[in-house]
């Protein structure tokens, strides 16, 4: 059976070896036809403590690590986007000049 695999933003990382990642899903309401939007917090194995808050990773199905944790961190996919503004705006204009 595969794993499953979510993305979502890590919305705490004060604990060691561990982030709160937040997934967010919309969905068609199958009776009004309504977009719902619902959203879940995963604790997720960060090893390395390499993941901060506001970063967007992808997270994977795991062994049970712990009580709570049964998800690992696979990768960032990019930092929030005011600073991917800050840090990629001002590469372009480089670039582009």
């Amino acid at each position: 059976m595969t794993k499953k695999v979510l993305e979502g933003k890590v919305v705490s990382d004060k604990n060691d070896k561990t982030v709160v990642v937040e997934v967010k899903r919309r969905f068609v309401h199958s009776f009004y036809g309504k977009v719902i939007s619902r959203s879940k917090k995963y604790h997720a194995h960060d090893e390395k403590n390499k993941f901060k808050k506001g970063d967007v990773v992808k997270i994977i199905e795991s062994k049970p690590i712990s009580k709570l944790k049964t998800w690992e961190v696979l990768d960032k996919w990019y930092k929030c986007k005011q600073n991917y503004k800050l840090l990629i705006i001002p590469a372009l204009k480089e670039l582009s000049a």
